[in-house]
């Protein structure tokens, strides 16, 4: 694999870590984006790393093994330069689900105890002990879980780590470079057309434009079926310490696993190291329009509410939102395209990109060395229902 030319389409947090990796491990690693790093979905994230939303399953298992993978990355870039940390923003807060319904206590409980059984660690709170975790959490709950392995990072400065100790072990970065199309030799890509005008040969390419993956596919000529899906996100001025985990709603986890096109909400708390709380989450399928709507704001605000009454009087600073790669069988698309050999993609994450990008970039580079990976990649594969529109249901370009 050693000098094997690489390059990453996307200069989000998916594909920083899989140039550190593909870099680390001796590709000559280049990284192109049509604007700049982590400049669209990754800068308009949370920075959640989570195992809580995950039941047992593929996604959990690369949850797990990128929450492993975070703080030992971390350490090493930080041997490898100055105030990696602070870029980071590296928190392992830890998770609180609070349900407040008896049918979301049942549901809550069911669901950890099947967490509990993949391994993830779980502590169920009574309402002193979630009072003593969360002293303004409301009093009118119903079940509340602890969850230990969830952490945060700073998302826009993690990616900028990682794509830092990429160059630092010899990629190169291209930005403002559109891909067109694809230039193909016996059914391989052999280059990319750029908006520059020129051509960009390699021996692999992976697809890592988030939302904008299955656009990018269809140009290559392999489409895969990754849609955006917006969610939106307020934000508070700063406060004195009042939200100490990240803090959500039972509903949260029904919210992430809906295909529904219409808006699904719930409850998402969590502080900032700047003293701001971040209050989502949304999910509605809208294509690109980027427009901020009131109704999606009035949920999120009300349900946030309901969950935190202390935050009633807090001023909003700003809103922002986002587009997050939605699959329809909301699982990755990770490894090689079979129809176009050289085409590798990494994406599809949905709102989870940021913590499972590691883990994501770890299995894209014991694939293509030909090792056996940490976790089973097979659910990932490009060559499955959801992803290539042969779903019922299912959409082909």
């Amino acid at each position: 694999m050693y000098g094997t030319r690489a390059v990453i389409l996307g200069a989000g947090i998916v594909g920083a870590a899989c140039a550190r990796e593909l870099a680390l491990a001796g590709c000559a690693t280049t990284v192109v984006d049509r604007g700049r790093p982590a400049a669209a979905t990754t800068a308009h994230g949370e920075g959640n790393i989570l195992v809580s939303d995950k039941g047992p399953g593929p996604e959990l298992e690369l949850a797990q093994l990128s929450g492993r993978l975070w703080p030992q990355i971390i350490a090493e870039m930080s041997e490898r330069a100055d105030g990696v940390g602070g870029l980071t923003e590296w928190d392992p807060k830890g998770g609180i689900v609070v349900a407040t319904t008896d049918d979301g206590a049942r549901e809550l409980t069911k669901f950890a105890a099947a967490q509990r059984e993949a391994g993830v660690r779980t502590e169920t709170l009574d309402a002193g002990a979630l009072a003593a975790a969360e002293p303004y959490v409301t009093r009118e709950h119903t079940a509340a879980i602890h969850y230990p392995e969830d952490a945060q990072v700073q998302p826009s400065g993690a990616a900028a780590a990682l794509l830092a100790d990429a160059l630092r072990a010899g990629a190169t970065l291209r930005t403002h470079c559109e891909v067109h199309g694809a230039v193909t030799r016996s059914d391989r890509l052999t280059a990319v057309r750029t908006s520059d005008g020129e051509l960009i040969e390699a021996d692999i390419f992976i697809n890592a434009a988030g939302p904008w993956a299955g656009e990018l596919a269809t140009r290559l000529g392999a489409p895969v079926d990754v849609r955006p899906r917006r969610g939106d996100v307020l934000v508070t001025t700063p406060l004195p310490p009042t939200v100490f985990h990240k803090v959500y709603g039972a509903d949260y986890v029904g919210a992430v696993g809906s295909s529904a096109e219409d808006l699904q909400t719930s409850a998402v708390v969590e502080s900032t190291r700047g003293g701001s709380v971040l209050i989502g989450s949304s999910r509605r399928r809208v294509g690109f329009d980027d427009r901020l709507r009131v109704d999606a704001l009035s949920a999120i605000a009300a349900k946030a509410l309901r969950l935190f009454p202390s935050l009633t009087d807090v001023p909003v600073m700003r809103a922002y939102g986002g587009f997050r790669p939605y699959v329809p069988d909301h699982l990755p698309v990770i490894g090689p395209d079979p129809r176009l050999a050289g085409l590798w993609h990494a994406g599809g994450h949905e709102g989870a990109g940021i913590g499972l990008s590691v883990g994501t970039a770890r299995l894209v580079r014991d694939l293509l060395m030909g090792r056996p990976t940490e976790i089973d990649a097979t659910p990932f594969r490009v060559d499955r229902p959801a992803v290539l529109g042969t779903a019922q249901g299912g959409w082909a370009a």
